[in-house]
């Protein structure tokens, strides 16, 4: 694994693990597991994205599958 230090690869990575933590705790206090999934996937990919395409590409993807388990009544 190749350790990155990009300053906008590390800025940009604290925004989905910020996001993921509020929705991992939102979806454990609501027994909400679309949330918590969510959560859970979007504090930890960012370790396994190396650039900021994929980091930005991946946590859309994220967020979109969140939405369509949401509308579909998860």
């Amino acid at each position: 694994m190749n350790l990155n230090l990009d300053p906008t690869w590390l800025f940009l990575s604290l925004i989905p693990s910020g996001i993921g933590f509020v929705l991992f705790v939102y979806g454990k206090k609501q027994s909400r597991m679309p949330q918590l999934v969510a959560g859970l996937v979007l504090m930890v990919y960012p370790i396994l994205t190396p650039t900021v395409f994929s980091l930005v590409g991946v946590g859309v993807l994220v967020c979109a599958a969140l939405w369509i388990a949401v509308r579909a009544g998860w």
